[in-house]
């Protein structure tokens, strides 16, 4: 019989069941399916990697510091970071069961981190046997968590310009060197970057929808970002601006506003507390000589500052909120183009990433920011706005951050030019003008994403330390240091080449390895140590140790060196040909060549 509108609509007899009901779920659901499809394919690639690399220097003290923090309530362990990598790297260690550690003596008048280090090297001492197990599991949720980004990204790239760019983001998410790189990694900068997108996406449906459950939404969104890393507490003014500007605007609603912003406090503050699981210790003696020591000026003022916050919020919060400001005041040794410093420059990320990019992403994100900004002042709507403005604000937080130690503290801002990258990709791919100018650009979109998967592949498996063609003049270690070139996670292939070779020692510097090594069954000099015993016959020099910069400070004679002395300690490396290059991030130089 005809439609409403007219229009005769196939007669359809319930009696007889759908003989197609897969295809036309599949139909509708296409791209999603396709979306599941290259998260799955990134994570075999993912595991593959975790099999083959080591653990990273910082995951030599995160992997203890999330177990105890889960079954001993050690909260305090490596406070400098806050615990939500912590909380997912310990879940799967639960079943592992690991054998424990407790000092014999605890003294309260102590620093909170008294025993930090004992705690890491027995945690991976006392289960020699399970290095292998411990270190693989703990970096499984990390994986599942970048999956769990990718599947948001997908979402908010379709809710805001359609499923198409939202399967695009995923693709572009997938084959990114830098993302691919960290995905595995028990650190801070995927969960900051899930929190980031959470809270944004969540404060988005809020103002288009505002309800007291979208506005418990959006205080956990930003608990989550809080909890994740410490950078992201920038969120709670954004909030209050946010809601201030709403009450001001719309008076009428004003008792029905303040309502969801005491609900989204509440809701910031449980999510926090939790993660500590409700543990509010006092200052200890230790803590306070810590206050005095690095806040001199104002040692009472932090001291009764932290007190008043820790009746809303734990003290290792807290405390770890203060390690990191003491952290942006005395710097961190850094380098750039050659170039040495305690605090950094302000054009750092953009030149980072300029660098550990592909071509054709970077080509892409630098003409989809021209493009968003074109199409906002044209006036085409809130979307671009929506992911303009927390990128721009993001990105300037980061430049005036004297911490620029790795491209990676920029991973949060990658989810902005991944989305508006894929609707410029997208764009192109729907142009209907002349037939020459269509074919023309979906030559571009196609020869953008083989060229950045051939990169990937390229790269594989040794994500962390790659670099773009424009890093062709010199060695990478020249163009940046760090975690941008190294990180501690090639000591499994550094051991088997040594082994290869017959030898189990090595003279080295190297990020992490002092402390795996041994796990591989390789005695580790250190290359700073002055010792009578026969040189090993090989030395093994990191890429951020040839490049200075992390080359700790030592003494030479009872005096300490210089910081040009010490940034140029194994100068005469530089000019060597390596034996071998093990990850494109450890040197291996023959001794007495």
């Amino acid at each position: 019989m005809p439609s409403p509108g007219g229009i005769r609509c196939p007669h359809v007899n319930p009696a007889v069941p759908d003989s197609k009901p897969f295809a036309r779920w599949l139909a509708a659901r296409k791209f999603e399916v396709l979306c599941g499809a290259i998260l799955a394919v990134m994570a075999l690639n993912l595991v593959s990697v975790t099999l083959r690399k080591s653990v990273t220097t910082d995951e030599i003290v995160l992997i203890p510091a999330a177990y105890y923090h889960l079954v001993a309530n050690e909260v305090h362990l490596i406070a400098q970071h806050p615990p939500l990598c912590k909380l997912l790297a310990g879940a799967p260690l639960l079943f592992v069961q690991p054998n424990e550690w407790k000092p014999e003596k605890i003294d309260p008048r102590g620093p909170s981190d008294q025993n930090e280090w004992g705690y890491v090297m027995h945690f991976w001492q006392d289960n020699r046997a399970s290095f292998e197990t411990i270190s693989f599991w703990s970096r499984v949720p990390m994986i599942a968590l970048t999956l769990a980004l990718g599947v948001l990204l997908f979402v908010c790239a379709r809710d805001l310009f359609g499923p198409r760019v939202g399967l695009l983001s995923v693709l572009l998410f997938a084959i990114e060197p830098t993302i691919l790189a960290h995905g595995r990694i028990v650190q801070t900068d995927i969960p900051a970057s899930f929190g980031l997108l959470l809270s944004l996406f969540a404060l988005s449906r809020y103002l288009r929808a505002p309800s007291w459950k979208g506005a418990c939404g959006v205080g956990a969104g930003a608990a989550v970002a809080m909890i994740a890393k410490y950078s992201m507490l920038v969120l709670g003014p954004v909030l209050l601006v946010v809601f201030a500007v709403l009450i001001l605007r719309q008076p009428e609603r004003r008792g029905l506003l303040i309502k969801h912003a005491a609900l989204a406090l509440v809701a910031l503050l449980l999510v926090i507390n939790a993660s500590y699981f409700f543990y509010y210790r006092p200052l200890t003696e230790g803590d306070l000589k810590w206050i005095a020591d690095c806040f001199p000026a104002s040692a009472s003022f932090t001291a009764a500052t932290i007190r008043a916050l820790r009746l809303f919020l734990p003290t290792d919060f807290v405390m770890g909120v203060y390690w990191q400001l003491h952290h942006s005041r005395v710097g961190h040794p850094a380098s750039l183009l050659g170039m040495y410093s305690n605090f950094g420059w302000w054009y750092y990320f953009p030149v980072a990433f300029a660098f550990k990019v592909t071509i054709p992403f970077l080509v892409l994100s630098v003409s989809a920011l021209v493009w968003a900004t074109w199409r906002y002042l044209r006036g085409r709507g809130w979307r671009w706005a929506a992911l303009l403005a927390p990128f721009l604000l993001y990105t300037a937080l980061m430049v005036t951050s004297p911490i620029d130690i790795g491209v990676r503290y920029y991973l949060p801002g990658y989810l902005f030019l991944i989305i508006l990258s894929a609707a410029l990709l997208e764009s192109l791919w729907q142009r209907q003008n002349r037939r020459s100018t269509q074919i023309a650009s979906r030559a571009i979109v196609l020869i953008a994403l083989l060229w950045m998967g051939l990169e990937t592949g390229r790269a594989y498996p040794n994500y962390i330390p790659y670099m773009n063609q424009l890093a062709y003049a010199r060695p990478h270690w020249w163009y940046l240091s760090d975690s941008n070139v190294e990180w501690g996670d090639d000591a499994r292939d550094l051991a088997a080449y040594l082994h290869a070779h017959g030898e189990n020692r090595v003279r080295g510097l190297l990020l992490g390895c002092f402390a795996t090594l041994d796990f591989y069954r390789v005695n580790y000099v250190d290359a700073l140590s002055t010792t009578s015993d026969p040189p090993p016959r090989y030395t093994a020099i990191g890429a951020s140790f040839l490049n200075g910069s992390t080359v700790p400070p030592y003494e030479v004679n009872g005096k300490r060196v210089s910081d040009e002395v010490r940034v140029n300690t194994f100068d005469s490396f530089r000019h060597r040909k390596p034996e071998a290059v093990i990850g494109n991030s450890i040197y291996v130089f023959r001794t007495g060549d």
